[in-house]
């Protein structure tokens, strides 16, 4: 975030300087107003390129198998041009490369789920994730398959016909 606001400052430096640059090799002929107007629209358009940029180059950066299994869009009344093209602005994923299956039932994995978010911390989740079912549920660390049984005690929640999670652990 601090690199993200340093970038937008220089940013405005460099717009205002440009058009200072311009107005002296034209003699002084641009308005005053025109350095602090292009520095406030250099700005907000390295804001607004951040932010539409930040769920690509997160993406990018997912270590193989690790698939990306949901996402949310954004639109703000303070933002206009998200009701045009809405970004994104967090996203689920699911480490499908360390999925585990049960022994004694093979449709039931067990996943490590990674909530991602524009300016918040990345969050990791086990999840047991039922195929045959079609149900999910999150469980607190360190849970692991043992025996016949599943793990005791899990909040399962049904899954839709097209729950993102599900989709992405059972391949549709």
């Amino acid at each position: 975030m601090f690199l993200e606001l340093i970038a937008v400052i220089i940013a405005g430096i460099a717009a205002a300087g440009v058009v200072m640059l311009l107005n002296r090799t034209l003699k002084g002929r641009l308005p005053r107003w025109m350095a602090p107007v292009a520095a406030g629209l250099a700005m907000i358009g390295v804001t607004i390129a951040s932010e539409y940029g930040w769920y690509g180059r997160t993406r990018a950066a997912l270590p193989e198998g690790v698939e990306v299994a949901e996402t949310v869009q954004n639109k703000s009344f303070y933002r206009p041009w998200t009701y045009a093209v809405p970004y994104v602005d967090r996203f689920a994923a699911i480490d499908t490369a360390t999925m585990k299956s049960h022994e004694a039932h093979p449709q039931v994995y067990l996943a490590e789920v990674y909530f991602f978010g524009r300016w918040a911390p990345l969050s990791k989740r086990p999840a047991v994730l039922d195929c045959g079912k079609w149900r999910r549920a999150l469980v607190a660390n360190g849970t692991v398959f043992s025996g016949n049984s599943l793990p005791a005690g899990l909040d399962w929640v049904a899954g839709a016909p097209e729950d993102a999670l599900l989709t992405t652990a059972c391949g549709g």
